[in-house]
């Protein structure tokens, strides 16, 4: 009898292992987010490790996340040049795509229905693949005329409707005006600058992986 227990104990030990250690194997999976983006993702005139992908993978491994935030910014890129290098800017392992495009748009003067066409492409794109979106918002500069401007400022929180995407309406709030937080250029963030931009992203970048789903 106490053979037959024993036998009994080491196969409801072994089906539990079998039942559990996959489980607890996914739930410690590391999740992926790419970071889509210009310079303001790329992190242009600062050390990778100051670029918002590196601070903002710290910020979430500080939280206990298990997480790698892939930066695939490309300075002076617009929202067509996005929309092109799409296929080959996303890991296979990606679980969750930032899109901050714009600023390179707004200066250009290309018509806001065009860049909303090539953001609507890449979300179309990222939809097709399953990927949830957190989609950050850009102000265009006072001096295209205020039509372009509020036509400009629309086109993101119409996206995020559209696609059901996480938005945050302005990837330098707090940051933009402040000359203590910008690079010489009054342009681009500095490593402060940076700091204040991922402590104000961070909650919809929570949100952003509530809506991830295991793979596999």
């Amino acid at each position: 009898m106490k053979r037959r227990a024993g036998i009994v104990a080491l196969l409801v030990a072994t089906l539990f292992c079998a039942v559990t250690l996959p489980k607890l194997e996914a739930e410690e999976q590391e999740m992926v987010i790419v970071a889509l983006g210009d310079s303001l993702t790329a992190g242009y005139g600062l050390p990778q490790s100051e670029s918002f992908p590196a601070k903002l993978e710290a910020a979430l491994k500080a939280q206990g996340h298990k997480i790698r935030v892939v930066n695939a910014g490309v300075s002076g890129d617009t929202a067509s040049d996005g929309l092109a290098r799409l296929d080959w800017a996303l890991p296979p392992d990606a679980n969750a795509v930032i899109v901050e495009f714009g600023a390179n748009d707004a200066f250009r003067g290309i018509p806001p229905a065009e860049i909303e066409a090539s953001l609507a492409k890449i979300l179309d794109h990222l939809k097709a693949k399953g990927l949830p979106v957190l989609i950050a918002g850009m102000e265009s500069p006072r001096n295209m005329g205020k039509d372009y401007v509020d036509q400009f400022r629309a086109i993101y929180a119409d996206l995020a409707e559209r696609y059901g995407a996480v938005f945050y309406p302005f990837f330098l709030d707090g940051v933009a005006l402040d000359a203590g937080l910008m690079q010489e250029d009054a342009i681009h963030p500095n490593a402060k600058g940076v700091d204040r931009i991922v402590q104000g992203i961070l909650p919809k970048v929570d949100e952003l992986l509530a809506q991830v789903k295991p793979k596999g």
